[in-house]
């Protein structure tokens, strides 16, 4: 979309200044209605999870820091039926905004729980093979860490500019974002984009302190023609 962002005053007359904002970061978020009373189911079925494997596997978590990450095909488990389905749901809505073929449909590939403790945190990744990713956030004490996005053109580490202090940029200026957790949101954002995890300042101790998320790999698949 072109904009006028200013009228420049010149010598015998006016330049417009335009706009067009290109190659934008998308990132899609929802505040489940009924959140409550799915996390309560949720946060059962992790617990059934991470009894049956404690040690689990190992990506971004530190393993080391107590951060515990299941196996990937909790979405083909009927405990998880009903956060998959409300995440295909939101999809519906992605696919729509961005006009993407209608004869395919966004899918969930892989799902899977991270439990973090406090002082454990997930290092900066991306999820390669997959067209978007999720995070749904189970439960999310105060303190609990937030996740953040990093810029992902280079130009900003190579040659970054200086901004007027002490003032707040634009946001298509900043170079990294947090969100908050918050218990019942979810995200949706592009594979490629470069994520991290806060450390867990949350005070208390016991699973009442833990981060404890659902996250997905998201692919576009070909709708059944019957």
């Amino acid at each position: 979309m072109t904009r006028t962002i200013a009228q420049i005053e010149t010598e015998g007359g006016q330049d417009e200044l335009r706009r067009d904002d290109y190659f934008p970061t998308l990132v899609y978020s929802t505040k489940l209605h009924d959140a409550e009373d799915m996390n309560r189911e949720i946060l059962a079925a992790i617990y059934e999870e991470r009894d049956k494997d404690s040690k689990g596997i190992e990506r971004s978590n530190y393993r080391s820091l107590g951060g515990w990450h299941s196996h990937n095909n909790l979405h083909k488990d009927a405990k998880f039926k009903r956060l998959t389905n409300r995440i295909h749901k939101m999809l519906g809505g992605v696919n729509e905004n961005l006009g993407y073929d209608t004869a395919r449909h966004l899918r969930v590939s892989t799902m899977w729980s991270i439990t973090n403790p406090p002082l454990s945190s997930n290092r900066a990744h991306i999820h390669p093979g997959a067209l978007w990713s999720g995070v749904y956030y189970v439960q999310a004490p105060e303190g609990a860490g937030a996740i953040e996005f990093t810029d992902p053109r280079v130009v900003t580490i190579m040659n970054g500019a200086n901004y007027i202090p002490n003032k707040r940029r634009k946001t298509e200026c900043w170079t990294k974002v947090k969100v908050k957790p918050v218990a019942g949101k979810m995200l949706f954002f592009p594979s490629w984009l470069y994520h991290s995890v806060e450390p867990n300042l949350a005070e208390g101790e016991g699973n009442e302190a833990e981060r404890i998320i659902i996250s997905f790999n998201i692919s576009q698949w070909k709708k059944p023609t019957n």
